[in-house]
């Protein structure tokens, strides 16, 4: 129980003929708030949020990490200790925050097998418990989203060149695949397209469309969604794919909120595309490069994510770079105009993740094992360094959701 004192309120002096009725509201409320207990207090504060941070499990980690991020502040503070699980790459809450889902990312030699794990989420203490796995029925899976009705899984098998969904329990369980679709292509790169690579699935913002991006054809697929259906929820679409420029290694997509324009990013050919969308079928209007310049050796631009007010756009850049980029958004025609570059402040920029108050971005850095804090300016999109970080094992991916 709260004390307050409740001294100097002079109830007795109200001079309104209202008097007796606002004293008796104001006691109202002044006795609801004696009432309410810390943490239901605690939770009023809509700045604060969870972030979970899937990882490889090769080095240093342990599995899936929690933490307590403040908006108001920019600091990331840990909460539980992480749920051991091999190679937690990439994650999806589901949209009650009651249950988490992680891909294993195996390559499916010998015993270890590409699988996905559901676990049950307490978002108040960031405790992560283990409730089961099931087979991704492909190797590598990397990418993994949720239906729009929750009744579905997507997975991503990269090194398969499939995609499969998994059937959602109402307890948060897995019950296994009910659906695999295979592609079969090639792109012209002898080494990193000899055959069909998915990288993505992710559902459109009308929850009509499942987009998959096919790295190793250059190709953007597109499949209708089946609502309420956990048997075959998917079905090609019309066009059943969008044929992106030949080795540029289709990776990631972004979606606008109305959900107009779409943002592919090309692993290989290091630039953003923008796509005019109508329905299933995606136009080409603009494309913009990742890369300030050229860089020799290796090329890996890697994940892109839009401002919550969706007047920016930012992209990683890994390897040589290890750098963010950043674009304005015209809100109209939907394309893109050259901001900046900021250092990644470490080494191989995977993912990121912008708080829903627009105000940090927090990018995840494999290869230097570190978590890094950007402040963002939200009228001009530029990234300025807080000077803050914090130590995960091989971060892949982030996800951020609202606290209670």
């Amino acid at each position: 129980m709260i004390t307050r004192p409740r001294q100097g309120f002079g109830f007795l002096h109200l001079a309104s003929p209202y008097s007796s009725r606002a004293a008796a509201v104001f006691c109202l409320l002044w006795a609801w708030l004696e009432c309410v207990p810390p943490s239901q207090a605690e939770s009023l504060n809509t700045n604060s949020f969870d972030v979970l941070v899937g990882t490889y499990t090769s080095g240093k980690s342990k599995g899936i990490y929690s933490f307590r991020f403040d908006a108001d502040t920019g600091e990331l503070q840990p909460l539980a200790t992480p749920a051991e699980t091999v190679n937690p790459s990439y994650l999806v809450v589901s949209p009650d925050k009651k249950f988490v889902y992680a891909v294993n990312e195996l390559h499916g030699s010998g015993n270890e097998q590409g699988a996905v794990s559901a676990f049950r989420f307490d978002a108040a203490s960031g405790a992560l418990t283990f409730i089961n796995k099931v087979p991704a029925l492909g190797d590598d899976p990397c990418y993994i989203s949720l239906s729009p009705d929750g009744q579905n899984v997507f997975v991503a098998n990269y090194s398969s060149g499939s995609l499969t969904a998994l059937a959602v329990q109402p307890d948060g369980s897995l019950a296994g695949p009910v659906q695999t679709l295979t592609h079969v292509g090639h792109g012209p790169n002898p080494e990193r397209q000899k055959s069909a690579h998915v990288h993505m699935v992710i559902p459109s913002p009308d929850n009509e469309f499942l987009f998959a991006t096919d790295l190793g054809e250059d190709r953007v697929y597109a499949y209708r969604c089946e609502p309420g259906s956990q048997a075959f929820p998917l079905r090609p679409a019309h066009p059943p794919y969008t044929v992106i420029s030949s080795g540029a290694g289709p990776r990631h997509l972004a979606f606008s909120h109305d959900g107009r324009f779409v943002y592919l990013i090309e692993e290989m050919g290091e630039a953003v595309v923008v796509f005019e969308r109508h329905e299933a079928r995606l136009e080409p209007i603009q494309t913009v490069r990742v890369a300030p310049k050229e860089w020799p050796g290796d090329v890996g631009a890697a994940a892109l994510h839009l401002s919550p007010d969706g007047k920016f756009l930012y992209a990683s850049n890994r390897t040589n770079a290890n750098d963010l980029v950043i674009y304005s958004v015209d809100a109209q025609a939907g394309t893109l105009t050259p901001v900046g570059h900021q250092g990644s402040l470490g080494a191989k920029p995977r993912d990121f993740c912008i708080d829903p108050t627009g105000k940090f971005l927090v990018v995840a850095n494999q290869d230097s094992d570190n978590l890094v804090i950007f402040k963002r300016d939200p009228e001009t999109g530029a990234l300025t360094p807080t000077g803050r970080s914090v130590e995960v094992g091989s971060p892949v991916c982030i996800q951020m959701v609202p606290a209670p």
